[in-house]
């Protein structure tokens, strides 16, 4: 039922630049080279050898109306949660046993993480909002509207360790209706969810964004301008403007844009980017590029028991390689 104004609406969609998954500037790209893993810095030893083998694990999800999405762990079940996002489903990737429907549908989820509570939370494309998945199955609605304008897109969100939710909110709908935003945003919902904060209004696409281990440090991608902004956290949890800084630029010749982004216990940064997923030192340098063969990668995340997995996905599928270092747990620690 309105199949066909749903098709011609998603189409509208894909090509906004704010759609799930941005692959500016070679999104019809072929895959590239052999997958392989470049050594950029000796640093690169302590975290992956080159000679690790990259994994594919299950393809076929998205299409050219958009990609797989937002990966993330769920430790105690031993199971990978991960967005396919045109299609509005959730899938589920349980090492051994492969992939299946977990939740359909979603209204276009795109971004996943988990609370303390280990609740899940997601960004929804088609409602154009935050929420969390309780425990008992019930939905609850973190963030809909700002000011009383709805949402563009949420894209990307995390939980600090104070239980406060953070996310981005890229472009909207091809066509702006009135009472939308005039502005894309990153946002910060109090633990109570009673306080919402327009954190910055400056970025073109703002899409992933990940804490430092110690949570001093926030980063976040601006697909558009193909780089991670970096600031440092004031004590009341928004942004000390005047630290903002560009951390890495992960423009190339090869496809693929920053989009999701994670970060290991060590405080090293993962981010895709042009021709693949580098590896980045604490201080931006890149240490190493994971090139897996496909056009973009729009999101990672950390999972198996040591945390030392790294799963990742592309427009259409997930794939995996396995680390030296643990990523940041999800859900993260409660701090002291």
């Amino acid at each position: 039922m309105g199949i066909h104004h749903d098709i011609s609406r998603r189409h509208m969609l894909a090509m906004s630049a704010a759609a799930g998954g941005l692959a500016i500037g070679g999104v019809r790209a072929s895959a590239q080279a052999a997958k392989k893993i470049e050594q950029l810095d000796p640093a690169l030893d302590k975290i992956i050898a080159t000679s690790e083998p990259i994994k594919e694990l299950a393809s076929g999800f998205g299409g050219d109306l958009g990609p797989a999405e937002g990966p993330v762990w769920v430790k105690e079940g031993g199971y990978l949660l991960f967005s396919d996002i045109h299609n509005s489903r959730r899938m589920k990737y349980t090492p051994g046993q492969g992939v299946s429907v977990f939740l359909e549908p979603t209204n276009r989820a795109n971004g996943l993480t988990r609370d303390l509570q280990g609740r899940l939370l997601a960004a929804e494309h088609d409602t154009r909002r935050v929420t969390r998945r309780e425990l008992d199955g019930s939905l609850t609605v973190i963030a809909a509207s700002f000011q009383g304008r709805r949402f563009n897109r949420p894209n990307d969100v995390v939980v600090k360790s104070d239980g406060a939710i953070y996310f981005t909110d890229p472009g909207g709908p091809a066509v702006p209706e009135q009472w939308d935003l005039n502005h894309t945003g990153v946002y910060r919902v109090s633990a109570d969810l009673g306080t919402l904060t327009l954190l910055v209004n400056d970025f073109i696409v703002p899409n992933g964004l990940a804490f430092s281990p110690d949570e001093s440090i926030l980063y976040i991608n601006d697909s558009r301008r193909g780089h991670i902004r970096a600031f440092d956290m004031a004590p009341n949890g928004t942004l000390a403007r005047q630290t903002d800084r560009v951390f890495a630029d992960l423009r190339g010749a090869d496809p693929g844009v920053p989009d999701g982004m994670k970060v290991d216990v060590a405080g090293n940064v993962y981010c895709g980017g042009s021709g693949g997923m580098f590896i980045l030192d604490p201080k931006g340098k890149k240490l190493g590029r994971i090139v897996h063969g496909q056009p973009a990668t729009t999101n990672l995340g950390f999972g198996g028991d040591d945390w030392k997995t790294l799963f990742f996905t592309s427009r259409v599928h997930l794939g995996s390689v396995n680390l030296k270092i643990a990523g940041i747990p999800v859900p993260v620690a409660k701090k002291a």
